[in-house]
């Protein structure tokens, strides 16, 4: 059976300690063994597929092969809209233009966020405007964990999209009309304005107007009448913003925002809302603070992203003093947060994971915890030869790794976890495992 050790208690945010969160003497949060439990001729059939695929390249309809060779349905959900499968692309750089885009619908992701704009209000201002840096370049490096665990982070000083907004918005429209035909959703994200601790009053209209425009964009670019998703990030350099100084106003940010994105919509159920939450500079304490706050507020989002990376305000890159990070640290504090947040709110909001999804298992590990879809950045630029697939473009070489590899593939652990779970052999479904780490 697969166990987990919880601790009930979620502090009133007047208990909560402000001093930076240390990782470096907590236990591993990791449910999943090291080796995985898996018939011997199964467990053939994947290296074969891994060896295979490989040279050949991923079968054309992925997931209608999963299905028939080894009874395995990945289909999932986001923003609580159907997804062929869990994998998709965070906002960031990999996801400022239409090709980028058409490179991910070719590979078959089940949906792509873009990058991050700033909000304005009609006149083009931008009170977030310090956020819409032109900066592109980025550094893909190892990094080693307090614990001593080797894993992958990316370096880099830029933020949000520092095109125009009438460039981002034709984005939207032409990535939509790109997936159009085939299965992957497309997800806007925005940077809306936070005031300060020391300012009181919200920039509405930044709020109205670009929600607006946003979801016109959205609706032009296909025919479909589902709802936009649209995430609402909270950068992971906000915690390193005078902005984030105060654990109240965070607070107030997690509580009021879902409520000023709905407010000039003229049908509020146009539009799901998710927040992106990041890793603040407090311990694990206020983490699980700031995720009670969007499930108790009065206009709780949609649903929510959990967790952005991690922030080292003494960490250089480039010239520059403070800068983001990921890697197993990351994963680490992410798993040990939703694992005690897993029992203190249900049912809890839909969630997507993110930080250092690496693997098959480790989205499997986020899963376990409640996790309905995967967002990947880092492992969809690795270096080549950190890939065996010697065909296809990234995208595809990292879905050939995190689905097929023979010891940390999402196929090897999910037949690992139908045996532990008792799940049907005949069947096993990824929507059977969400949420199943307490069982």
């Amino acid at each position: 059976m697969v166990t987990l050790t919880i601790d009930r208690h979620i502090p009133n945010c007047e208990t909560i300690t402000q001093e930076p969160t240390t990782m470096s003497d907590a236990p591993s949060p990791h449910l999943l063994p090291e080796h995985p439990v898996v018939d011997a001729a199964l467990r053939e059939t994947i290296a074969r597929d891994y060896q295979t695929f490989a040279k050949q390249g991923l079968p054309t309809n992925l997931e209608a092969y999963l299905a028939e060779r080894y009874h395995i349905d990945v289909a999932s959900t986001y923003a609580g809209l159907p997804i062929t499968n869990p994998f998709g692309k965070a906002s960031g750089q990999l996801s400022m233009t239409a090709r980028q885009v058409e490179e991910d619908v070719q590979a078959g992701l089940g949906f792509v966020v873009l990058k991050t704009v700033i909000a304005q209000d009609e006149t083009g201002a931008q009170t977030m405007g310090e956020w819409a840096v032109k900066e592109s370049r980025m550094v893909v490096e190892p990094i080693t964990s307090q614990s001593g665990e080797p894993g992958w982070t990316v370096s880099w000083k830029g933020r949000g999209w520092w095109g125009t907004f009438d460039e981002y918005l034709q984005l939207i429209r032409a990535t939509r009309q790109i997936a159009a035909d085939g299965n992957t959703l497309i997800v806007p994200s925005c940077k809306y304005h936070l005031p300060t601790p020391e300012e009181d009053a919200w920039k509405e209209s930044e709020y109205r107007y670009t929600t607006a425009k946003i979801l016109e964009a959205w609706q032009a670019g296909a025919t479909t009448n589902e709802p936009m998703p649209l995430e609402k990030d909270f950068s992971p350099t906000l915690a390193g913003s005078d902005r984030s100084a105060q654990q109240a106003k965070i607070l107030e940010w997690l509580t009021t925002v879902p409520r000023l994105i709905r407010a000039g919509l003229a049908d509020a159920a146009q539009v799901r809302v998710g927040l992106k939450v990041f890793n603040a500079l407090f311990d694990d304490d206020f983490q699980l603070a700031m995720l009670q706050a969007i499930h108790d507020g009065e206009t709780r989002p949609d649903f929510f992203i959990y967790g952005n990376r991690l922030f080292d305000p003494t960490r250089e890159f480039d010239g520059k003093r403070g800068i983001a990070y990921g890697g197993p640290d990351l994963s680490d504090r992410n798993l040990r947060i939703m694992s005690r947040f897993q029992t203190e709110c249900d049912p809890p909001l839909p969630w997507s994971a993110t930080g250092d999804i690496h693997s098959g298992k480790m989205a499997l590990e986020y899963a376990l915890r409640g996790a309905r879809s995967f967002q990947l950045h880092t492992f969809f630029q690795m270096p080549n030869a950190h890939y065996t697939a010697t065909v296809g473009n990234k995208t595809q070489k990292a879905l050939h790794e995190l689905y097929f590899h023979p010891e940390q593939g999402l196929i090897m652990w999910m037949l690992h976890l139908a045996g532990v779970l008792g799940l049907p052999r005949g069947g096993v479904r990824l929507a059977d495992v969400i949420g199943r780490g307490g069982c």
